[in-house]
């Protein structure tokens, strides 16, 4: 079965481009232009073991906000037409990820509906270049248009750095287990017929 998808989005603000391979192997080819981004994305493909191709163009001279919101959508969008009728897969994930003093657990359900709960206290405004706050618009781009419940507790931790880490490294591995597909399994994962 070949789970890949190509989305593309053009604003005014922001040109995006995603290719998404969810049976890949933890590579992440282009750039945002923002540092520390581009290294969470990278967490993410790498411990999703997705491969991910990204092309954007923002309008970044303003702020960070249209692009980063913007790749939560195309991305998000491209785990939803890359999934298809999610025949045979786990549906649900879930990782805690300890990431040196920091403690964070991702769990989420493929479940065709849009959720984010969000339990994550930063105190710096700035890491590199990436704008703190919009971590949690990112997450929730990528929840709503992944159409996916999302739920981040990040139960204690000092650092930043290592706080948004960890979040990007269990929902990577939380993504991968619940995208997965049991062998020998094809049914749609859902009393409902439909997810």
């Amino acid at each position: 079965m070949n789970r890949i998808a190509n989305v593309e989005r053009n604003t005014l603000e922001t040109n995006i481009k995603i290719e998404l391979d969810i049976d890949g192997n933890g590579l992440l080819k282009g750039k945002t232009g923002i540092g520390f981004f581009d290294h969470m994305l990278n967490l993410l493909a790498k411990h999703g073991n997705f491969n991910l191709q990204i092309y954007t163009k923002g309008d970044t001279y303003v702020d960070n906000h249209h692009l980063i919101e913007d790749i939560g959508i195309v991305l998000g969008e491209c785990l939803v037409k890359a999934l298809g009728n999610k025949a045979g897969i786990n549906r649900y994930g879930s990782f805690t990820c300890p990431m040196d003093e920091t403690l964070t657990t991702v769990d989420l359900d493929l479940s065709g509906r849009g959720y984010l709960v969000y339990n994550v206290k930063l105190n710096r405004d700035m890491i590199g270049e990436f704008e703190t706050e919009m971590l949690k618009e990112f997450l929730y781009a990528l929840a709503i248009n992944g159409r996916f419940n999302l739920h981040i507790n990040n139960h204690y931790g000092e650092n930043d750095h290592h706080k948004i880490e960890s979040i990007f490294k269990a929902m990577g591995r939380a993504l991968r287990i619940a995208c997965k597909i049991e062998d020998g399994n094809m049914d749609i994962p859902s009393t409902k017929g439909v997810i």
